[in-house]
């Protein structure tokens, strides 16, 4: 009878997360927004932490956690769409809530990202916050690395020229 090699020790969960948890959470706030970047990292994390002592040691933990992290962002964009949106303002408001203004340049640039159509935000967001091969993002996003190479190449185009038309200049 043949034996199966013993499993290979996955290394504990929390190097995972400090390895892995900034790209996450920036790929996060690339997909959902800065506002809701925390819970939508959060719940990756644990349905990660819940797979992962059952699991396959995967070939890539960045791949596989970006995966997740797609999925979860996901299911935070279709859930967002089912909740009410308040619309009346107090008349003592003046609708600034405390803290509500971003940090200057980043908050520009988010912006700016937010803005680009939906696949270049996608790409751009594997690609530089995630680490993704372009290969990688077809394989997430469906379609060839030449189509997710000129996705990113053009949403890289939009922000720069966005930078040049708010008067912006790249260091």
């Amino acid at each position: 009878m043949k034996r199966t090699p013993p499993r290979e020790p996955l290394p504990p969960f929390e190097h995972v997360v400090e390895q892995h948890g900034v790209a996450v959470l920036r790929l996060c706030r690339a997909l959902v927004g800065s506002h809701d970047a925390d819970d939508v990292w959060q719940e990756t994390f644990l349905a990660a932490l819940r797979a992962y002592a059952v699991m396959e040691p995967p070939a890539n933990f960045e791949a596989w956690l970006v995966r997740i992290a797609r999925n979860k962002a996901v299911d935070h964009l279709r859930a967002a769409g089912r909740r009410p949106v308040p619309v009346a303002i107090l008349e003592y408001d003046d609708g600034e809530l405390p803290g509500a203004q971003g940090s200057g340049a980043e908050e520009d640039v988010w912006d700016e990202v937010a803005r680009l159509p939906e696949k270049q935000r996608k790409v751009i967001a594997y690609r530089y916050l995630g680490g993704l091969s372009y290969a990688q993002i077809a394989e997430v996003l469906g379609g060839s690395a030449a189509a997710a190479r000129r996705a990113s190449a053009d949403g890289m185009a939009n922000l720069r020229k966005s930078e040049l038309t708010a008067g912006r200049t790249t260091a």
